[in-house]
């Protein structure tokens, strides 16, 4: 997946030395805000790359007033005292997509309004928090490659890495990208630079697992991906399959409820996306004749919430399969095994189309994971993006023999 992001920011060239532009990132540019934007920004445009939009189309659009409270328990876009948080929150990411020329921009008078230049991607990116990160690591190694800043980054790194970096040697980097930025674009404060410093330092940190920055200074434990997150409660972490975890319980009755208004929201999206992508059942078999207004968890979202809202997950089915084939007699809380594997093996082969046509939205890692938490395997991935997925459906209908 990497390479293909790359593949398509090779095409331009992201020097801040040229652009003078700091905002490549900034301050509200985390994983999970970004692919919240870009979320909004599909529902808003219905993925229609003619149709412009501004920040102030976004902030006043229903979809995201209503999510962004679900997602990060902030207060209502309508009220007033919010308005310079939200300006921020919305711009902020916008600013990095125009960057990365996935939208576009036209200035229209005072205002700025864009449009969608790579849909492909900004679909990618608004799945899910994890994939925002993956672009953001390619991203921001791109644009500090083409400017000549990530040697620095890539020392700090290899000394993190051996256990071998001093606040010395974290000083030193800090400096050197204020005295970087500061020196070419016009921004002339440290003070904005450093915090935005901690949104690129912390990705790589996180890519590496070592050190990064905390507070300004260097850390003394190493980052992780959570640790990326404007969203701090670690409802993307806790561990749902095994039931109420430590976690979940030392959590409150309004945040379990914060909890589980953000996993539908997951899973909603995910559902829409597959609703959008095939207009046609998935499983070409006797009964895909007609409409296929339903999609399908293979392994159902009551036992298996951990990947309810994975695309590798989902399948678009007709009515007859769904209610006949899918679930036993119509119970949508049954599942008709020999019906599952015939899911899987057709879900394989979307996702194995999908990813010879090069397209972004599903990961081999993660159809694995589907299979390996569904039925309880240990499957390694062993392969890299042009396996034929012959060997894991194999391993399919040996396991099912045994079910």
């Amino acid at each position: 997946m990497d390479n293909k992001i790359l593949v398509y920011l090779k095409k331009f060239d992201l020097d801040i030395r040229k652009s003078k532009n700091a905002r490549f990132i900034d301050q509200k540019v985390t994983p999970d805000v970004l692919s919240f934007i870009a979320d909004c920004i599909l529902n808003y445009t219905s993925g229609n790359p003619k149709k412009e939009f501004c920040v102030k189309n976004i902030w006043d659009d229903k979809y995201f007033n209503k999510n962004v409270e679900i997602v990060f328990g902030k207060p209502s876009p309508e009220n007033e005292t919010a308005t310079h948080e939200y300006d921020k929150f919305i711009a902020q990411p916008i600013k990095t997509l125009e960057y990365a020329n996935i939208l576009e921009v036209t200035k229209k008078e005072r205002a700025n309004y864009f449009k969608i230049k790579n849909l492909e991607l900004l679909e990618y990116i608004s799945i899910k928090d994890k994939n925002a990160y993956i672009f953001l690591s390619v991203y921001l190694r791109k644009v500090l490659t083409d400017s000549g800043f990530i040697k620095f980054i890539d020392e700090f790194i290899k000394k993190a890495k051996n256990s071998k970096a001093t606040a010395e040697d974290f000083k030193f980097l800090k400096e050197r990208y204020e005295k970087f930025i500061i020196g070419n674009t016009p921004i002339n404060g440290k003070t904005e630079v450093r915090r935005i410093f901690t949104k690129v330092l912390n990705i790589f940190s996180a890519e590496n697992c070592t050190l990064g920055t905390i507070g300004g200074h260097l850390s003394s434990r190493n980052i992780y991906y959570q640790d990326l997150m404007y969203n701090r409660i670690n409802f993307r972490d806790l561990d749902k399959e095994k039931g109420l975890s430590r976690q979940e319980a030392a959590l409150t009755n309004e945040e379990k409820k914060s909890y589980e208004d953000y996993n539908e929201y997951l899973i909603t999206k995910a559902i829409e996306f597959i609703k959008k992508k095939y207009s046609e059942s998935e499983v070409r078999d006797a009964y895909a004749n007609g409409p296929a207004p339903y999609v399908h968890h293979i392994f159902p979202r009551s036992k298996f919430p951990k990947i309810a809202h994975y695309l590798e997950n989902l399948i678009k089915l007709s009515s007859e399969q769904h209610y006949t084939h899918a679930h036993i007699n119509g119970n949508t809380h049954s599942i008709n095994i020999n019906y599952q594997l015939i899911c899987l093996l057709s879900k394989s082969e979307s996702i194995e189309k999908s990813l010879i046509k090069g397209e972004f939205y599903y990961s081999i890692n993660s159809f694995i994971f589907v299979i390996n938490t569904g039925l309880k395997l240990d499957i390694k991935n062993k392969f890299d993006e042009k396996f034929t997925f012959t060997e894991i459906r194999e391993k399919l209908k040996t396991t099912y023999k045994t079910l």
